[in-house]
């Protein structure tokens, strides 16, 4: 054999087994892409129609993908067209909806905390009714929760949900980093410290930034709170007191019904000190007298779901939140409806809205007014604004009348 001969033999031998082990890659990691996306889709499809908590709301996809590692969350949002994240759904509008597919992350329930930095790292699909009694065993606590313990972090902190308190921001405010899959599939790990003033932009987002797998919060150390209920404060209280009344606890809910000029009912919760086994309570608040009975927020409707009252101290899990975790929260089907206004300007409002009640009264189950403190996130409904949510859930089996005068369209 000539060397032309040899080197000629020797490259279609070279050739062919680096040709051969080549296609033989391509074909497996074909097959395996196959295979992973027929799981994907298999699991995806359901024919059950699904909707949101309140039940007001059909989603129009049956097409429902449910990852279980942060992997699979890439591979599905780079492989769809169009995606909507779907949380716990305790959404009453379209945010969440799509007529393409939709993706829960709740099998993504990791939960890792740092004692040393005081952080959590929290995945997506946990709510805040398993972190916190989590976080109170090993000595920590986040400083509030929404009324409800049944929503998840992720999707509380990325709509700005907040609970109550003129001290308190929203649950978003201790935030301090974020892990999220962008539409082509590329995971990104953003933080309070790296990104600046661009992560105040960040953390209240709507979904519209990408997939969040991941979030850590900053943590304090856990403590204790006391509450009490109020019956029949007039609003003429708040006239000249409005402040005072909303910082007489460390969370303040009025709820009212807009009739008779009052607030039915003040949830007043007290933080206590450090080692103290009490806190107290006078029995008149602002002419309000201290109820002699459990009482839930919606008049008629039994106690028993509602966390402890008559100042018995518990943990802070078991007393911010108005409802017990395992119950069904609040009157269970509901559409809620929710402004907010500078706080300066709280009781104007509350007048303003008081002028509908008539109107609006039958079609509410109650309304709860509270407040929050300034934030300096873009999209937060408090951004560089201390302000006073109104809260109004009402059946969703009712049609309110459409407003036809100019002052109700004003309010």
């Amino acid at each position: 054999m000539n060397k032309r001969q040899f080197l000629k033999g020797s490259c279609s031998l070279l050739t062919g087994t680096m040709l051969s082990r080549f296609v033989s890659a391509a074909e497996q990691q074909t097959a395996h892409q196959t295979a992973d996306q027929s799981a994907l889709q298999a699991a995806a499809h359901q024919t059950a129609p699904r909707t949101n908590w309140a039940g007001n709301l059909t989603f129009h996809t049956d097409t429902l993908y449910q990852p279980k590692t942060t992997d699979e969350v890439q591979h599905i949002v780079k492989s769809c067209d169009k995606l909507r994240a779907l949380g716990r759904g305790h959404s009453f509008n379209a945010i969440a909806d799509s007529t393409h597919a939709q993706i829960s992350l709740k099998q993504l329930d990791s939960i890792d905390i740092d004692a040393k930095a005081r952080t959590a790292t929290v995945g997506a699909g946990v709510t805040y009714g398993k972190l916190a009694p989590i976080l109170d065993a090993q000595g920590f606590a986040v400083p509030n929760l929404a009324s409800l313990p049944h929503v998840s972090v992720i999707g509380a902190c990325a709509t700005a949900t907040h609970g109550s308190g003129s001290n308190n921001g929203n649950l978003a405010t201790i935030v301090s980093g974020l892990e999220l899959v962008t539409a082509d599939g590329t995971l990104h790990t953003l933080s309070r410290a790296k990104g600046g003033d661009r992560f105040l932009g960040q953390v209240v987002n709507l979904g519209g930034l990408g997939v969040v797998t991941k979030t850590t919060l900053n943590l304090q150390p856990t403590f204790q709170v006391a509450q009490v209920v109020y019956e029949n404060l007039s609003f003429s209280q708040l006239e000249h007191h409005l402040e005072e009344i909303y910082l007489s606890g460390y969370s303040v809910s009025l709820f009212t019904n807009w009739q008779n000029h009052q607030a039915a009912e003040v949830w007043v919760k007290r933080r206590l000190e450090p080692g103290a086994t009490s806190v107290q309570f006078a029995p008149e608040f602002f002419g309000a007298k201290q109820a002699t009975q459990k009482l839930h927020p919606v008049a008629g409707h039994s106690a028993e779901s509602c966390t402890e009252q008559f100042g018995v101290p518990g943990p802070w899990y078991e007393r911010l939140p108005h409802f017990k975790l395992n119950f069904t929260p609040s009157s269970g089907a509901e559409i809620q409806t929710e402004y907010f206004v500078p706080r300066e300007h709280a009781y104007e409002a509350i007048l303003a809205v008081e002028q509908l009640r008539d109107r609006i009264t039958p079609h509410l189950y109650i309304t709860e007014l509270r407040t929050i403190a300034a934030d300096d996130l873009w999209l937060s409904m408090a951004y560089q604004r201390p302000s006073s949510p109104s809260t109004s859930p009402g059946s969703p089996r009712t049609t309110p009348s459409k407003p036809s005068s100019p002052s109700s369209k004003k309010s």
